[in-house]
């Protein structure tokens, strides 16, 4: 299963996160299959590759929460139509 995740990168007390699709058993750090963006907490600034986030949410990947977060903030759900909803997620995985 493929999932979007942050991958930490930057310095010491300067991380930086990329917004990666990455295999659900790779560790934080591991090899990704494609990065769709960036996050900067600091500067409070966001990149997205839009073309490449949609192509792996129509495959069937899996954002995880802060990557949700981060792009519900970004109004990329608004704008593209994209029906995730975490509440939604989570009810399902219980049934």
């Amino acid at each position: 299963m493929v999932k979007l995740r942050l991958k930490r990168c930057g310095r010491k007390q300067r991380a930086i996160y990329r917004i990666v699709a990455i295999d659900v058993r790779s560790r934080r750090e591991g090899r990704d299959l494609q990065k769709v963006g960036f996050y900067d907490p600091i500067k409070n600034q966001t990149y997205s590759n839009v073309p490449a986030i949609l192509y792996f949410l129509e495959k069937g990947a899996q954002p995880t929460g802060t990557v949700h977060d981060i792009l519900r903030k970004a109004e990329f759900f608004k704008e593209f139509r994209v029906s995730f909803d975490k509440k939604e997620r989570k009810n399902k995985s219980h049934e």
